[in-house]
C-alpha cells in the first residue's frame, strides 16, 4: 500500500484525494450491501502486533484475535500518536508530524463527522476521564492546579477540529466514558463509537501519580517489550478492553450488524531505526528507500516518519469468522474508507485511494 500525506497544516489541502464532506469523492462510495448497524473503535496505543497478539499480559485480546478476525497486515501511517488520530477521522495529517502543537492545532478540515451528520447518522466519542474542559491538554488537575496526564488531548482528535470543537451541540457527543453504557441502551445510541482509554489502559503509561478512585495508577512507561512496567500496561488495557466489549456486547445497541474494531495507533518503533521506523512498502506511507517511492512524500513529507509500523487490528462481531486471518495490506486509511463505505458517505484525504492502494476492510468485517 503507497499511499502520501498531504502538505503542511497550513497549506491548502490540494491532494487529488480531497473533497468536501458532502461525498462528492473521486471514486463513488456505495452503500455496503451488508451494511453495518454500529462501527465501535477502540483505540490503544504504541505497541505492534508481536508485542500484543499471543502475549500472556494480554490474554483477553489475544481471545479475541483468535475467536475473530485479526488483520495481521495491518498499519499505523506515521508516528507519533497524533497525526495517526488525526488521520483516522480525516484521512489526512495536514503534515502535522508530532504531538506537540496538541493545545494549539486548529483544523479546518472535513472530517468523519462532517461527513455523519450530513447522513444523519449518530455519533458519540468516548473519552476516559475526559476533563470538564473538554479542549484541556490533560487531566486531572493537582491540588496546585498542575495537570495530570492521565487524560491526554492528543488521543482525542475530534476536538483538533475546529467545526466540533466550536459546535456546543457536536461537543456535547464528546464525552466521559462513563456515559457509554447508558447511551448505548438509550433510543438515541450513537452509530458510530470511538474510544479512547486513558494513558494508563490505553498501553501509553507515563502516568506517574497515584490518582484518587483511579487503581490503574500510577503507570510508568515501559521500557522494553515486557518490562515489569510494559507487562503492567498491558494488562491493564486487556482489562479494559474485556470491560468495554462486555458493556457493548451487552448494550441495547449491539445488533448481529455490529462490530468491534480493537486497534492500536502506531507500533513501539520495531522498524529499523536507520530510515526512521519504516518498515514495509505493505504499510503506509510509501518509503523514499524503496525504487518507485511515491514523489509526494519527498516533496510534501520533509521531515516525517514513513509509516506508523505493523500494528494489532481485531475485529469482533457476528459478521466475523471466527479464527480468520485476513492478509491484506490495509492501514487507518482502510478503516475510515471502510465506515464510509458502510454508510455512502463518501471519501475524506486518502481514505478510498485505491490507485495507492486503499482498500477497504471487508474482508475482516464481513469474513463469516
Amino acid at each position: 500500500m503507497a499511499t502520501a500525506v498531504s502538505a503542511a497544516q497550513a497549506a491548502p489541502h490540494a491532494h487529488p484525494g480531497a473533497q468536501d464532506a458532502s461525498g462528492a469523492a473521486r471514486h463513488s462510495a456505495m452503500k455496503n450491501e451488508n451494511s453495518l448497524d454500529h462501527v465501535f473503535v477502540i483505540m490503544l496505543e504504541n505497541h505492534s502486533q508481536s508485542s500484543v497478539i499471543g502475549d500472556v499480559n494480554a490474554p483477553y485480546i489475544t481471545k479475541l484475535a483468535t475467536h475473530y478476525t485479526m488483520a495481521d497486515n495491518y498499519y499505523g501511517v506515521t508516528h507519533p500518536s497524533m497525526p495517526n488520530y488525526i488521520a483516522a477521522i480525516a484521512g489526512d495529517n495536514f503534515g502535522i508530524q508530532d504531538d506537540n502543537d496538541q493545545n494549539i492545532v486548529n483544523l479546518d478540515r472535513p472530517n468523519l463527522v462532517d461527513q455523519l451528520e450530513a447522513h444523519h447518522i449518530n455519533w458519540g466519542a468516548y473519552m476516559q476521564d475526559l476533563p470538564a474542559d473538554k479542549e484541556a491538554r490533560f487531566g486531572p488537575a493537582r491540588a496546585d492546579g498542575t495537570l495530570i496526564s492521565l487524560y491526554a488531548k492528543k488521543h482525542n482528535p475530534f476536538v483538533l477540529f475546529d467545526d466540533v470543537k466550536n459546535d456546543p451541540e457536536r461537543m456535547a457527543k464528546v464525552k466521559d466514558y462513563t456515559a457509554l453504557g447508558a447511551d448505548l441502551d438509550s433510543k438515541d445510541a450513537p452509530q458510530f463509537v470511538w474510544i479512547s482509554p486513558n494513558q494508563c489502559n490505553d498501553m501509553h503509561g507515563g502516568v506517574y501519580d497515584t490518582v484518587a478512585d483511579h487503581p490503574e495508577t500510577p503507570c510508568p512507561y515501559g521500557s522494553a517489550k515486557d518490562d515489569a512496567n510494559d507487562a503492567a500496561l498491558k494488562q491493564k488495557a486487556d482489562t479494559f478492553v474485556k470491560q468495554a466489549v462486555r458493556t457493548i456486547r451487552h448494550s441495547e445497541a449491539w445488533t448481529k450488524q455490529s462490530a468491534i474494531v480493537i486497534v492500536t495507533d502506531e507500533n513501539d518503533y520495531t522498524g529499523d531505526e536507520t530510515n526512521g521506523g519504516w518498515e514495509s512498502t505493505d504499510g503506509c506511507c510509501d518509503s523514499p528507500y524503496v525504487e518507485k517511492a511515491d514523489p509526494r512524500i519527498s516533496k510534501d513529507w520533509p521531515g516525517g516518519t514513513y509509516g506508523g509500523g505493523l500494528i494489532p487490528a481485531i475485529i469482533v462481531g457476528h459478521q466475523s469468522k471466527g479464527g480468520h486471518v485476513d492478509h491484506h495490506a490495509y492501514n487507518h486509511y482502510s478503516l475510515l474508507t471502510t465506515i464510509e463505505q458502510n454508510w455512502g458517505l463518501g471519501y475524506l484525504g486518502h481514505a478510498g485511494d485505491a490507485a495507492n492502494g486503499v482498500k477497504p476492510m471487508w474482508s475482516s468485517f464481513l469474513s463469516r
